[in-house]
Order: C-alpha cells, then structure tokens, then sequence
C-alpha cells in the first residue's frame, strides 16, 4: 500500500464531504514579521500594540489576510493540489480576531460539483472554516477551484451548484469585541480620511507599484504551507512558470491600498473575487478601488465600507473589455468590506 498521496481529484469530490485539514499552525510575532517584509503593510491596527490599545482591542491582532492565508494553506493538499485554477469566492466573513499564539485548523464542507464539458476537469465548491484553538470559528468562505479528473472515464458526478449571496449583508459583519474608534488618531494612522469622506462610485488609484519576485512569492507560498504544485514544479506548467499564488496578489495590493485607504483598518468580509489572468515572477503589480457601499455599525465611531480593489499590471479604472470579459492585464477583482473611523 502506498504511504504517499497524489491528492484529490475531481471524482473525489461529493457535496455533503467533510474534510478536516491536517497539520494545526500555531502564529507567533515572527509570522507578522514575515508577513510585513513580504508585502508593504503598513496598516496601524495590525502593526502596533499601543494603536490597538488606544481602538479598545487588547492588542494588534494578526494581519486579516495572514490569518486567511493560514486557513487557505490548510487546505490546499485536500482541495486545490490537483487544482487548473482557483477561481472565485464569496460569503466570507472574518469572526474573531487571531492573536499572536493562536493555533489554527481548517475544514471544509463540499457544496457543489460540476464537470467541466470536456470530461478532463471539474469545478468543486467548498465552504471552509478556519477555528482556534478553542475551537471558536475565526473565519469562513466559500471558494470554487477548477480540479483536474483523475481518472477520465470516471462518470460525471449529478451536478450541484450552490446558491451563493453575492455579497455579506452589512447586519452579519462581526465587529471584534471592544472596538472603539471614537478616539481614534489619523496622524499615528497615516491620513486624514474617514468613512464620511468617501462616496459610494469613487475611485482611488493607489499610485505604487511592486514587482513580483519568485524567491518572495514561493518564501510566502511556503509560509502559508500552500503545497499546490503550480506554485513550486516549473514543469507542472506546460509554459514552463511557477504561478504566483493568487494570495500573494490579494496581499500585494491590500498593501498597496494603504495610500489613498489607510484607515480601512480590519477586513471583515468577502463578497466575491476572481483572480481574473495568471500572474508571473517579473509582473509588476499596481492596485486602484471603488467604494461599492457603505454602512453604519453598532460599534462605537466605526463605518463599514465596501471596496472593489483591483490588481493589475496596466492603467487604473480598466476593468474588462466590450466583450465583457477581464482585460488580460487584470490580475485580481476582489469585493470586501473593510471597517474604518467615522
């Protein structure tokens, strides 16, 4: 009997699995360390202790998409090792903050199958959970990936086709217990915007650009502990290239965010993404956004904002072409909402 394992592959797949994800991680200060020299995060509430105090929280909570990156990585071997593409998300929502010496596990439910036509792949939904420790749930998202069959002549599964929300209503936002930006100081956070200055049809453009490096994206990939094959084997690809993690590009540009949006301190949901094209070691990524809503909260001094951010390679504010479909310099269309001062 093999003691090794090819992964799963889209007959593998039946809505109703459960799949409890190996290897708990437990996150230290080094893992905002790294985090913060990977990308250009400079967002105050998740970079200092004191900040955090001074906004009700006991102290500055792990980057939000560092905690999704664990969780992501997780997993991988289960859902996405065998995968063509990962290729959207919906209905996530951040629960509880992580806090350095937290342990995380993952699990996820599949809710939906359907064979691709040609009989070689499939598309797989999964609704993920990222818990503690104490077992309290810290993050959940559905994601859907393209996963390569196995085994051709494998019959095609009864298709299942989630109905999915196209956005988090603003009510289920969950606002970490104690957060307070009634006091809250612009200057130690980098500019003077607040929610009330933002319209809803605005855009942004966030000026900096970042050129993608192979030793960084694959020093990230690992750091999440993300296996799938297409980030590391340059001859998985037929092109030859390792594909750059579609999380090292969310981060790239919430980091790049921060000019024109430093004040949206802590993402709380995640209505929907696309990693539209491939992205590439020597691509240099620049990022711009679009207010898509806004809402009040119950939480002292703090607004909820909803923000289209794009990742590209080209001119800001090009999203798709007459034919409806992404631009090819379009890397990343993700919808989130973001918690910011009133």
């Amino acid at each position: 009997m093999s003691k090794t394992a090819a992964g799963r592959f889209f007959e593998d797949y039946q809505p109703g699995q459960v799949i409890r994800h190996a290897v708990p991680r437990t996150v230290t200060l080094g893992e905002r360390a790294l985090y913060h020299a990977l990308y250009p995060a400079r967002h105050a509430l998740a970079s200092s202790d004191a900040f955090a105090r001074a906004c009700g929280l006991p102290a500055s909570p792990l980057d939000d998409l560092a905690a999704f990156h664990v969780v992501f990585g997780k997993t991988v071997p289960d859902v996405s090792l065998n995968a063509v593409a990962n290729l959207g998300y919906a209905e996530g929502r951040w629960l509880k903050p992580v806090w350095p010496g937290d342990t995380l596990r993952s699990e996820s439910e599949v809710i939906g199958v359907k064979e691709n036509s040609n009989g070689k792949s499939g598309v797989v939904w999964v609704r993920t959970r990222g818990l503690n420790q104490n077992d309290e749930p810290v993050l959940e998202y559905v994601r859907w990936v393209m996963v390569r069959k196995g085994d051709l002549s494998a019959p095609a599964p009864e298709t299942v086709i989630p109905d999915l929300a196209k956005a988090v209503d603003p009510s289920a936002l969950v606002i970490p217990d104690g957060l307070d930006f009634s006091g809250y100081d612009f200057g130690l956070a980098g500019e003077p915007h607040r929610w009330g200055d933002y319209e809803v049809g605005e855009t942004i453009d966030h000026v900096d650009g970042v050129t993608i490096e192979e030793a960084e994206h694959m020093m990230a990939t690992r750091l999440w502990q993300n296996t799938a094959k297409v980030h590391f084997d340059a001859t998985y690809r037929p092109d030859g290239k390792r594909l750059i993690y579609g999380g090292h590009v969310i981060s790239m540009a919430r980091a790049l965010s921060f000019n024109g949006l430093a004040n949206a301190q802590l993402i709380v949901g995640l209505n929907g993404g696309a990693h539209a094209n491939p992205c590439f070691a020597g691509d240099t990524v620049r990022a711009w956004s679009e207010v898509l809503d806004k809402a009040e909260t119950p939480a002292p001094g703090v607004g909820a904002i909803r923000l289209r951010l794009v990742a590209t390679t080209g001119a800001p504010f090009v999203l798709k072409g007459d034919d409806g479909k992404y631009l090819p310099e379009v890397l990343l269309d993700l919808d989130y909402w973001a918690l910011m001062p009133v």
